[in-house]
């Protein structure tokens, strides 16, 4: 499966997973998500993140943003 395919799939999740845990809207969770190092990272195929789980990079994700998963 190509990454950008792969890509497609997780980002979805991943701004779910961010609108429910700030409790804002999706296009707010996109917004931040897209505006964040670990979405940048997801972009670049030669980190391999695009492999992991969208579970797993919400939790970068919340890492960065000093958020606990809780």
């Amino acid at each position: 499966m190509a990454h950008a395919t792969i890509r497609a799939t997780l980002i979805p999740e991943i701004v779910r997973m961010i609108a429910d845990k700030f409790h804002i809207s999706e296009e707010e969770a996109l917004d931040r998500f897209y505006t964040s190092k670990i979405a940048e990272a997801l972009s670049d195929s030669e980190t391999g993140l695009y492999g992991q789980s969208a579970l797993f990079i919400f939790g970068l994700f919340c890492q960065e943003k000093s958020v606990p998963l809780e």
